[in-house]
């Protein structure tokens, strides 16, 4: 080990993972808010509204709530509600009470809120393809999924 005060295994910092993927989801995430900056949303929020559409889209009978939302997004429960109320101010996601649970809302994207994640969904996309451009973003995906990131199942 040597003796730079650290005490770390790596002689040089870009030989660590941890830190080479700090670095790199910083410049994603950098890259996703520039994408999202010209429809008005956070990534958060984009990832929220787009799991919602998503989810309706496809099971349009569905009583999706909160948990099942911050589950299938992988988003901590107490600040999914906090974006939710933001994106319901905005117009662009519904909060109705739930027939069966008092205590539960039922999430549905408005018409807009819907078109509006079909058109960051294209930047996003856009963005995504031009970041990964430099590795081959297939076995970058399946190293992911190998590390425990894999597609969530659905709720």
């Amino acid at each position: 080990m040597p003796e730079d005060g650290l005490g770390s295994r790596f002689p040089v910092a870009a030989q660590s993972p941890g830190l080479l993927l700090w670095r790199v989801t910083n410049r994603w995430q950098a890259a996703m808010r520039a994408a999202l900056a010209p429809h008005g949303l956070t990534h958060v929020q984009y990832v929220l509204l787009a799991s919602l559409t998503w989810l309706r889209d496809r099971e349009p009978e569905r009583l999706v709530t909160q948990v099942d939302l911050a589950g299938f997004a992988a988003t901590d429960p107490m600040m999914t509600s906090q974006v939710l109320r933001t994106l319901e101010r905005d117009g662009l996601v519904e909060r109705l009470p739930h027939p069966t649970d008092r205590r539960a809302r039922v999430l549905r994207p408005t018409a807009a809120g819907a078109a509006a994640a079909r058109r960051a969904t294209a930047d996003v996309e856009e963005a995504d393809a031009l970041f990964f451009e430099p590795v081959d973003a297939a076995a970058f995906a399946r190293d992911l999924a190998a590390l425990g990131v894999a597609e969530r199942p659905q709720p």
